[in-house]
């Protein structure tokens, strides 16, 4: 991988993909610009930090200022309240984009999710021209930042890849990751690919890996030149052993969203 960036800014850097985004950016860029709300951990010689929340506006526009592209990966990752999900997605989401706007920034890579068509079923097969049918605030505060980044396209002709993030952990952990599983490693290269494809415009891809389980259609982003290379067969032994099977009939097991679309309001469980 040769250097072609002198510095990308990648919110969210203290998460869990933020800390693989760490490592495997690195070669791309003289300079890696780390924000999140927590402290960054060990810091390298290639690597500073800004820590923020992505509600303050003037921070996050100084954050984007000398960066020729944004990952951003930062925000609520899971169901939360209103207020949580409107200040650092929606609010947030809506300073990264104005600005890299001002800044000159050409592309924004964006972890969206597959939260954001949670209400689509498995056996639906979309691609990445179904309808949003988020599962909850978190899914619908997903879909806020992919029409952000048609619109900025459209508009402003700042470039967007979402990534519509399904299962990304160290391993497959239940039966439902068995077909939604995202490994690290494909997750880093879904990112370079859409940080170095020549011309995205405004392109959405499924991150997901080649599991045999196929759920949706990617054909959509096949310019971006990405091609996972894992898949969950190694660990399907183990997690059927391990893990009850579950009723077929379950909306959670007929639904993209999983376990998401039995949740109520957030709001009303936190008055509970």
């Amino acid at each position: 991988m040769t250097q072609q960036f002198d510095r990308i800014l990648i919110t969210g850097a203290a998460g869990r993909l933020g800390t693989e985004l760490r490592r495997g950016l690195a070669p791309l860029a003289r300079k890696l610009r780390l924000a999140d709300a927590v402290p960054i951990p060990d810091l390298q010689p290639h690597e500073e930090a800004q820590i923020f929340d992505l509600a303050d506006e003037a921070a996050v526009h100084a954050a984007t200022q000398g960066v020729d592209s944004i990952v951003h990966f930062g925000g609520v990752p899971l169901e939360r309240s209103w207020d949580s999900i409107l200040n650092a997605n929606i609010r947030g989401s809506y300073h990264v984009y104005e600005g890299a706007r001002k800044a000159g920034v050409k592309r924004v890579v964006y972890a969206s999710s597959v939260h954001a068509i949670g209400y689509h079923r498995l056996d639906d097969h979309i691609d990445a021209n179904a309808p949003h049918r988020p599962d909850g605030l978190y899914g619908l505060s997903k879909c806020f930042v992919e029409d952000l980044g048609r619109l900025y396209w459209d508009k402003f002709g700042l470039e967007t890849v979402a990534l519509r993030i399904f299962s990304s952990f160290p391993q497959p952990t239940d039966r439902r990751m068995l077909w939604s599983w995202l490994s690290f490693d494909d997750c880093v290269r879904l990112v370079t690919a859409a940080l170095t494809a020549p011309n995205v415009g405004f392109t959405i891809a499924h991150g997901i890996s080649d599991n045999t389980m196929k759920v949706v259609d990617n054909h959509l982003s096949d310019h971006l030149g990405w091609h996972p290379r894992d898949n969950t067969e190694p660990f399907r032994a183990s997690v059927e052993a391990n893990t009850p099977a579950p009723d077929p009939q379950a909306p959670a097991v007929q639904h993209l969203g999983g376990w998401f679309v039995d949740l109520g309001h957030p709001d009303d469980e936190a008055k509970a």
